[in-house]
């Protein structure tokens, strides 16, 4: 099967499901950023990052999705997005694939997109089990990128800690792929959100985290040599 028919496909089968019930959960939240030292941005070391989320829990697979709009991006002002459905092979089948640390096998695709580009990634996930872990994923793709393919390793973890009657959130993702030539280098992008619940003290429902972002981003967009590491204030809320 082409990429694109089973990119279309994942994403015609997660929308009829989600069509048919409503999410066992959803979650849509606004985040703002603003720090330095980035690389490949259009003038200084400085950047302001709107990000808007969205995901959510289906009875056949799961969806998430962002868009960031950033103001000094590597031509200026930029939106990019993803949009990561995925298909639980356990629900379609009716199966416990279960083993060990191992919840669910899941067909994983994402969708990537920014100015005058498109990337389609397709491969296998697993939602994990570990101890002390609110959710984990390990996503490996095999990426159709505008001009070079690669592999891509994809973790995305969360851990919420609670310190007296304070309420913590750490959660991020580690991207790694793989080295395709000389103009093509190995990539890692291991971003981190430190979170601290301050929304607990204004009402008991409401969510406004503020904290840090840090990036470490080694051979950025794959460029050989762009290393980026930053810390960017944060603040983060979710309706």
């Amino acid at each position: 099967m082409k990429l694109i028919q089973l990119l279309t496909a994942t994403v015609l089968a997660t929308t009829a499901i989600g069509a048919q019930a409503a999410p066992i959960w959803q979650d849509f939240s606004i985040s703002g950023l603003y720090g330095n030292d980035y690389e490949l941005i259009a003038r200084e070391d400085k950047q302001s990052t709107v990000t808007f989320e969205y995901t959510a829990k289906l009875k056949y697979g799961d969806f998430f999705g962002f868009a960031d709009r950033t103001d000094n991006d590597v031509s200026g002002k930029e939106t990019y997005f993803e949009a990561s459905p995925r298909l639980s092979l356990g629900a379609v089948t009716g199966q416990k694939l279960e083993l060990g640390p191992i919840k669910d096998v899941l067909l994983a695709t994402t969708w990537e997109g920014g100015t005058g580009f498109n990337n389609f990634l397709y491969g296998v996930g697993v939602d994990l089990a570990i101890p002390y872990f609110q959710y984990a994923q390990v996503n490996l793709y095999r990426a159709n990128n505008d001009s070079i393919d690669d592999y891509q390793l994809t973790f995305v973890y969360g851990i919420p800690l609670k310190l007296g009657s304070e309420d913590f959130l750490i959660d991020g993702f580690l991207d790694w792929s793989t080295d395709e030539g000389e103009n093509h280098a190995s990539e890692m992008n291991w971003t981190t959100q430190w979170k601290w619940n301050l929304g607990k003290h204004i009402s008991p429902d409401t969510r406004l985290y503020v904290g840090i972002e840090h990036s470490i981003w080694n051979n950025k967009y794959s460029i050989p040599d762009a290393d980026e590491n930053n810390v960017s204030a944060l603040v983060k809320y979710h309706f």
